[in-house]
């Protein structure tokens, strides 16, 4: 495969948190592709729990000092950046005092869902796509990791459809078992309405399911990336003739290469 520009979007990647279903392959997909020759760029938040001094995050302030605007709410957005030690990786962080300061990722000590995650991952969401813009760089494939993310596929193909800068783009959506009780808040879809996009009804429900449902309406391909993934969603990806991709455990690299040549970029390389 002729190199191509890549771009990972992920709720948590290794080594910024622990080791996990998610963390670990989120790191080892951008860092294969990023050894295989391709232009690779990864983002995901700023949590509040990763050490800044530690990993050496700096501000990136040509990116930083855009609005994004939640429910009619301006909030800053600060970007900044690290390397991965020893991958030649750069990691892109979206950060907001009122929605990533806090000591914890996306639930509290209480094992509860943070009341107000369903603004964070729309803010998220938009984030990346106005960064993204902001760097002037087209991807070719959009490879998108976590329920925390889901918004996005939705956001590049109705809100963003006519952006140069997407309008190509393949997007590719992992599921995993990272499964929360009960559902998000009713701000996800009513930032959706205020923008005036024409979203899915699962995300008037945003459990955890129905968040993934609304991930693969706008997806052209799936990654299998647990063993424990709910049947009800692959039956769905089957049912919306989605190509499946099973990448469980240790990321294979040809194997990869294949499924994003083969299949993912069927279209764009026939």
């Amino acid at each position: 495969m002729e190199s191509k520009r890549i771009l990972y979007i992920s709720q948590e990647i290794r080594p910024y948190l622990p080791e996990s279903p998610i963390s670990k392959p989120s790191l080892e997909l951008p860092k294969k592709m990023n050894e295989a020759g391709h232009e690779v760029r990864v983002f995901m938040p700023r949590y509040g729990v990763i050490n800044e001094r530690r990993h050496q995050l700096h501000e990136v302030i040509r990116l930083s000092g855009m609005n994004i605007v939640i429910n009619d709410m301006d909030q800053p957005l600060i970007i900044k950046v690290a390397s991965v030690p020893q991958a030649r990786l750069q990691v892109y962080f979206i950060d907001n005092e009122e929605y990533f300061k806090r000591k914890s990722t996306l639930i509290n000590d209480k094992k509860e869902l943070h009341p107000d995650n369903d603004e964070r991952a729309l803010f998220f969401a938009k984030s990346v796509i106005e960064t993204v813009r902001k760097l002037g760089w087209k991807p070719d494939i959009i490879h998108v990791n976590g329920w925390f993310c889901s918004a996005v596929p939705m956001y590049l193909k109705k809100f963003n459809a006519d952006d140069p800068h997407f309008s190509d783009a393949k997007i590719v959506y992992s599921l995993y078992n990272e499964s929360f009780d009960g559902q998000l808040g009713p701000n996800l879809a009513a930032g959706m309405k205020f923008d005036g996009v024409e979203y899915p009804g699962f995300f008037n429900e945003p459990t955890f399911e129905n968040l993934h449902k609304g991930a693969l309406e706008y997806c052209d391909a799936v990654v299998k990336a647990h063993d424990e993934v709910p049947e009800s969603l692959l039956e769905f990806a089957k049912e919306k003739d989605l190509p499946i991709f099973e990448c469980i455990g240790e990321v294979d690299k040809p194997a990869l290469k294949s499924f994003y040549e083969n299949v993912v970029l069927e279209d764009v390389t026939a």
